[in-house]
């Protein structure tokens, strides 16, 4: 996400770095840049001018702090600027007595269906609650059953419905048998339209009226820039939004409208979609997210998907298997494994600090092609050549490039990054466990130098 105005920032602050001093001169044309690269990044022309005028009245004091270079203090201004305008963290607000009623509401393709079986998830294994979900849309085809679908694969429960039925009367019946279940949270997956109109509207509110939701979150396709502030507006008039959720952040080289979206619309961001799978769903953090335009990486959201896939258990036993050099291609698979359930190659590098302008060489799913080429090599040995690469002599290489779809080079530049790999790791050991758990979610990509898709790594493998 934010890939272009990530870039324009980091043209416009490597030029002032370069500066010891800055002119006005310097500063307008930093400045301009600034509001261009803004601009083109689809950011509401009246807010633009704000940052803008705010950042040039900051500036004019900026002699004051003499720790910090030209480039660092346009930096820090700009910083300070997005995440005023991203406004303050607003969690989902769950302190209600059970069932706690969550309405989302958009227009049809925006990802209500998806968002909800995602939330859905969020709340069962980040805040351990028992959540029902329920489809009212009852005009799409397969709606209803597409949440079906999604509930089965969650092992989240779906209230039935069917199309015959009138969408308050099944939100109504949903509600109760929530109460009767005991369920923690309610969540409702309303109807949408190509756009906005009346009966929508009428809908929507009539659902809001018999529910008395404590949620009502829209959801808005980023995609869709400006016009997803339009929408989020026209909603709030009729509904009273209490949030937002903008799904496919992950292909959206704009972002403008995350940026717009709080300042315009008055009401806070809480998730953001980053993916299609159900576990691709971040909680809004508006400072992290103002590191993250600036190309600063978001190391904290990074470590925060690594704990989650790896114990501190797990990194004592690595680390001593790269103490005795006992590291194994049968445990690098495991770290490959891992690293895929974190994400993508291309969405990591964007949460390394300096990183991010390399992840638009990573687009396309290059980086996971050659994460699998390299999987289907490991896979290609037998269990004795896993645990003992050494015996991997001239002639099972040709059986394992033949077996992968690969060629003997390859095989024989895996061999040789494994190597390269575990002695580097090996003298990383020595930092100790709680160091070697957060180097674990580089594992995959071989630390800064393998095959993970980092500059000088897996593109070696590329012909």
């Amino acid at each position: 996400m934010f890939n272009n105005l990530t870039k324009k920032f980091e043209e416009v602050f490597s030029s002032l770095r370069s500066k010891g001093g800055l002119t006005e001169a310097d500063l307008d044309t930093a400045l301009q840049e600034i509001r261009t690269a803004l601009l083109e990044a689809d950011v509401s022309l009246s807010l633009v001018k704000e940052l803008v005028a705010s950042i040039k009245t900051k500036a004019a004091g900026m002699k004051i702090i003499k720790s910090l270079n030209p480039g660092q203090m346009v930096i820090k201004f700009v910083h300070e600027e997005l995440v005023r305008i991203l406004g303050e963290a607003s969690p989902l607000n769950l302190k209600f007595a059970p069932p706690v009623v969550i309405v989302l509401v958009g227009l049809q393709g925006s990802g209500k269906t998806t968002s909800t079986a995602k939330l859905a998830r969020w709340l069962m294994e980040e805040k351990k609650k028992r959540p029902l979900m329920v489809s009212v849309d009852v005009y799409r085809p397969a709606a209803i059953n597409q949440l079906m679908v999604l509930g089965s694969q969650l092992g989240v429960p779906v209230f039935s419905s069917t199309e015959s039925e009138k969408p308050k009367d099944i939100a109504e019946r949903a509600l109760k048998h929530a109460v009767n279940a005991g369920f923690d949270v309610l969540l409702i997956d309303t109807a949408g339209r190509l756009q906005i109109d009346k009966a929508l509207m009428d809908e929507l509110i009539d659902i809001v009226e018999i529910t008395e939701p404590h949620e009502v979150l829209l959801v808005a396709d980023s995609m869709t820039g400006q016009e997803s502030v339009r929408v989020a507006k026209a909603f709030d008039e009729s509904l009273e939004l209490d949030g937002l959720i903008l799904t496919k952040m992950d292909g959206d080289s704009r972002g403008g409208a995350a940026i717009s979206m709080r300042a315009v619309t008055g009401k806070p961001i809480k998730f953001i979609g980053v993916g299609e799978k159900t576990d691709a769903l971040e909680v809004f953090q508006p400072d992290r997210m103002a590191t993250r335009i600036l190309g600063m990486g978001d190391v904290l959201t990074l470590i925060e998907k690594a704990s989650k896939q790896v114990s501190l258990e797990d990194a004592k036993k690595l680390e001593k298997k790269f103490r005795k050099n006992e590291f194994s291609f049968e445990d690098f698979l495991g770290q490959l494994q891992m690293m895929k359930k974190m994400g993508s190659v291309s969405s990591l590098m964007q949460m390394v600090p300096g990183m991010s302008q390399f992840s638009d060489k990573l687009q396309g799913g290059a980086p996971e092609k050659e994460m699998k080429k390299i999987e289907a090599m490991i896979q290609s040995m037998t269990n004795a050549e896993r645990s003992d690469d050494s015996l991997i002599d001239g002639s099972r290489r040709k059986r394992i490039a033949k077996g992968s779809g690969t060629t003997v080079e390859d095989v024989n530049k895996l061999l040789t990054q494994f190597a390269m790999m575990k002695k580097v790791m090996k003298q990383m050991s020595k930092m100790g466990p709680g160091a070697m758990k957060g180097l674990m979610s580089q594992l995959g990509g071989m630390g800064g130098g393998g095959m993970g898709g980092f500059p000088g790594g897996m593109g070696r493998f590329r012909k």
